[in-house]
């Protein structure tokens, strides 16, 4: 197993693999997320993990990029190359964007579903 130096480290994209986002096109999102990187040499600025639920199903694909703090829903296997090219300009990708971190808080975009509290 690999122990990656993340010395260059610019941002770290999570990725849902859980179940609802898996029949719904993840293991294509994820492939075309590290390809898009991979083609543009950016493995060492960019790093993906796969998560298992992140909770929003209903969002389905769900996309996490940190340390921003956007997430991203309904995203799709065609997204993945104009997303890592704004990553790779420093450029905010603002297609698709569910939830975003500003002043210390999560705050809803507009039609995104709010959902239930946790227990």
């Amino acid at each position: 197993m690999a122990t990656w130096n993340f010395d260059f480290l610019k941002h770290h994209i999570l990725i849902c693999n859980g179940s609802t986002c898996m029949r719904n096109e993840a293991e294509q999102v994820t492939e075309s997320i590290r390809q898009a990187i991979s083609q543009k040499g950016l493995e060492n600025y960019i790093h993906t993990t796969r998560t298992r639920c992140n909770g929003r199903c209903k969002d389905k694909c769900v996309v996490v990029l940190y340390p921003e703090g956007i997430w991203y829903k309904q995203f799709r296997p065609s997204d993945a190359s104009s997303f890592v090219e704004a990553l790779s300009k420093g450029v905010p990708y603002d297609q698709k964007v569910s939830y975003y971190y500003k002043n210390g808080k999560f705050k809803r975009t507009d039609y995104t579903v709010k959902g239930i509290l946790k227990k």
